[in-house]
């Protein structure tokens, strides 16, 4: 096991009726400013539970944040926050909304010359500082409820970068798995394969003796499988939907990332098939993560061999094609939950796409994979094949 630091200080409510708890954690003092995204929170009742426990408090809005949120959106709540004196952020939405809103936090306290995406983003230059944030969080996908990072578009540049840093860390999230049983199917699934696809990036690598990250990182992955086909029957299987919402949180919260390498190959060539094309997160995840996983086989075999072994109950004492069989049900997952996972299925064409991702790889000198072994030129054989 490698060498690891942690540091979590978000505190975690979990359960019905949990967003009536909102007086107990935020100061009558503070001014607050609510974000979200395009209003399903008024629709599904959260919005009115939310003004309901705030009552009394003084309190700003900013609404119309993107399911990929966007920079150029996002400045115009900066600028309210600055000219408004807000001093706290609450999230309400899912993990777009929060992303954004952490992006809020840190470019509320920049002042420097440069362009805040440039800084913050293309630069990565460090977060010392934010507005204090936290979040009722109404979608499981990104784990961005217990995590200190996000990710943000720039419209401009057709880019998608993340950025990160201890301030950004959730002062609390509340998580009640009621508010999911409306969720549209295609969010329901997106979110599910978000959550798969995080596990595997920080799983699906090579060994380095660390068994409990292993079996931390597998039993999320079987608890995905077994509950997903629950929720997408009924939707309103409360059981179901705190378990996925939990695997979720659990997916990207650094807890199976502890002293182990990590990958993060796939997010980052899905990453540019959204910023081109427009497609859902969770959809070019889906695309991505077979192909990827083809193409390293070699390098990811024992690990996908276990995955087969034991995730999927494969009898097969060969490690290669093991791996070769976890690959076709890992897709075959994905085609079940009704997720596509051809380019072709969104009208796009491969070799367009992969064009422009080497050539915005070649640009960048990008170097991707848990071991740098996916250049340029790699990732244009991963996505033609795709």
């Amino acid at each position: 096991m490698n060498n690891f630091e942690f540091y979590c200080p978000t505190k975690i409510i979990f359960g019905k009726g949990t967003i009536a708890k909102l007086p107990e954690l935020i100061d009558k003092s503070n001014k607050v400013l609510i974000t979200y995204g395009g209003g399903s929170i008024k629709r599904n009742g959260v919005y009115d539970q939310v003004k309901k426990a705030l009552e009394g408090y003084n309190v700003i809005e900013f609404g119309g944040i993107e399911p990929n949120p966007k920079y150029e959106t996002l400045m115009k709540a900066v600028e309210i926050v600055k000219n408004e004196g807000v001093d706290f952020l609450l999230a309400v939405g899912g993990g777009s909304t929060l992303d954004g809103t952490k992006f809020i936090a840190a470019a509320s306290k920049y002042y420097g010359d440069k362009d805040a995406y440039d800084y913050f983003m293309v630069e990565q230059n460090p977060i010392f500082e934010a507005v204090p944030l936290a979040d009722v969080i109404t979608l499981p996908a990104t784990g961005s409820e217990m995590n200190s990072g996000g990710v943000i578009s720039r419209i401009s540049t057709d880019e998608k970068l993340a950025f990160g840093g201890v301030p950004l860390y959730p002062k609390f999230s509340i998580i009640d798995p009621q508010v999911t049983f409306t969720l549209p199917l295609r969010q329901t699934v997106n979110g599910i394969v978000d959550t798969f696809v995080h596990v595997m990036e920080q799983y699906c690598t090579y060994d380095v003796n660390s068994p409990l990250q292993d079996d931390w990182a597998l039993g999320i992955l079987r608890t995905l499988i077994k509950e997903a086909p629950k929720v997408i029957a009924n939707p309103e299987d409360y059981d179901a939907r705190a378990n996925i919402f939990w695997c979720a949180t659990c997916g990207l919260n650094y807890w199976i990332s502890l002293g182990v390498p990590q990958d993060w190959a796939t997010h980052m060539i899905g990453h540019e098939l959204t910023a081109f094309y427009g497609i859902d997160h969770g959809q070019s995840l889906a695309i991505v993560e077979p192909r990827l996983l083809r193409n390293q086989k070699v390098s990811k075999a024992k690990k996908l061999a276990k995955l087969a072994r034991e995730v999927f109950c494969v009898n097969e004492p060969v490690d290669l094609k093991a791996a070769d069989i976890a690959i076709d049900k890992i897709e075959a997952f994905f085609n079940s939950i009704g997720m596509k996972t051809k380019l072709s299925d969104y009208e796009i064409d491969s070799n367009e796409a992969a064009e422009k991702i080497r050539e915005r790889f070649a640009q960048r000198h990008t170097v991707l994979g848990e071991k740098g072994a996916i250049n340029a030129d790699t990732a244009y054989d991963i996505v033609k094949a795709s």
